[in-house]
């Protein structure tokens, strides 16, 4: 069966200057110049890094994104993940031809409704309405066709009251309901939306999440989505691509794809071995995991699992009463609580331990946490400390399409017991 391709991209490549604003230097464009008129190939795109923030570099020149190579479906949605600074909003760009590649080409068939930033494409002094059918026309759109879905824009957008009021009075947040109504009811083949749903409230997300849907599967059309968020990728898209450095590193199944984004992240970590420097007279630690029940420790922990600690150690004397103790820390460093062996009955032998910790089912939220260990004596004291040992992450889980896409409140969820009691 022929595949039905809406949207094509043929290595793709962008090339920034670092620290100037333009191309660079007159003599660099002169050079461009020369080569142009003989035929030949830029020279500049022999030059530049790759695309990784975290490094000071070299050269002058940067490859936010090198040979990017995809297609898309009538009908898919695909998710497009990565850190930040990976090249997705660029890639976004070049696809809703906001800027053009250095190299390669874009194929697409009809129209392209881009949500990039918010506030993208209004104009502030105009006001609500008059800003729709601004858009529209850069659609494409006829003033009969914007006319007729006037009125389910307003209503969805839920800024009726405000519809006749210039945009530079609206909040963000009411800013990007307009601008996805107008997206998502003016009826383009393809959608591009680059994280801005993290601005809406939770009854906005719900409704954007859902029509979204109703896009893809109801109306055949083609979504592209940016989001860090997981849960939001998992619930909605049909096929992930992975953004690593202005690279792709992988493409295919949704789940595949997220899984992949989560276990390849390097600044955080489900397992660590440990070398001689964590050796006292008394003990040797020799690994940290962590994994769900039922799973392995290289597999991405979400907030629905019972998870597992295991402290794999030596014992080296007996006689010696030690306790392991670990304190969870937020992502501010601030200690949430203390966990230790030595309030339960277990005995740690000389010799090899592997020792399990379980928390329940659903009690941390979503969000990165830090590990600090400590060896206590006598539980009084402290033979060994280490601060932030490891770090691991919580992701989403699988959410209903409707529900709530964000982080809650709070950095644990327990599972109290509730019940109704009789008058």
């Amino acid at each position: 069966m022929k595949k039905d391709i809406i949207l094509k991209a043929e290595n793709i490549s962008k090339q920034y200057r670092l620290g100037q604003v333009g191309t660079g230097t007159l003599s660099h464009d002169i050079n461009r110049w020369w080569h142009k008129i003989r035929g030949k190939e830029n020279p500049y795109l022999k030059i530049g890094e790759t695309n990784d923030r975290s490094t000071k570099g070299n050269s002058d020149y940067v490859w936010a994104l090198q040979d990017i190579n995809f297609e898309v479906e009538r009908g898919e949605v695909l998710g497009i993940i990565g850190k930040n600074g990976a090249g997705k909003s660029t890639l976004l760009k070049i696809l809703s031809k906001v800027t053009a590649p250095t190299t390669g080409s874009i194929k697409s068939r009809g129209r392209i409704a881009s949500l990039l930033e918010v506030g993208t494409g209004f104009n502030g002094e105009m006001t609500g309405r008059e800003n729709v059918f601004l858009n529209g026309a850069i659609l494409g759109m006829t003033k009969k066709e914007i006319t007729s879905k006037l009125d389910e824009i307003i209503e969805f957008s839920g800024c009726e009251r405000y519809i006749d009021t210039p945009v530079k009075r609206y909040s963000s947040g009411m800013t990007v309901r307009l601008a996805f109504a107008v997206a998502a009811f003016l009826e383009p083949e393809i959608l591009v939306i680059d994280e801005v749903l993290a601005v809406g409230d939770a009854e906005f997300q719900k409704k954007a999440i859902g029509k979204m849907q109703d896009i893809s599967k109801g109306q055949g059309r083609t979504v592209l989505f940016v989001s860090h968020n997981m849960a939001a990728v998992k619930s909605l898209c049909t096929k992930g691509l992975v953004l690593v450095n202005g690279c792709v590193a992988m493409t295919g199944n949704v789940e595949n794809a997220v899984n992949y984004y989560l276990s390849h992240d390097s600044e955080s970590m489900n397992k660590k071995v440990f070398s001689s420097k964590y050796e006292t007279n008394e003990f040797k630690l020799h690994e940290i995991s962590l994994n769900g029940v039922g799973k392995l420790s290289d597999e991405p922990l979400n907030e629905y699992q019972e998870i597992e600690i295991n402290t794999l150690f030596t014992l080296k004397d007996s006689s010696k009463s030690l306790h392991l103790t670990f304190v969870l820390n937020n992502d501010s460093g601030e200690p949430l609580f203390t966990f230790s062996h030595s309030n339960s009955n277990l005995k740690i032998k000389e010799g090899l331990n592997r020792v399990k910790c379980s928390f329940p089912q659903g009690f941390l939220n979503v969000g990165t946490y830090y590990l600090s260990f400590y060896v206590i004596e006598d539980a009084k004291s402290t033979l060994f400390v280490e601060n932030d040992i490891m770090s691991f992450i919580i992701q989403e889980g699988e959410r209903p399409i409707g529900s709530w896409m964000g982080k809650e409140p709070g950095f644990i969820k327990p599972k109290f017991e509730w019940s109704i009691k009789d008058n």
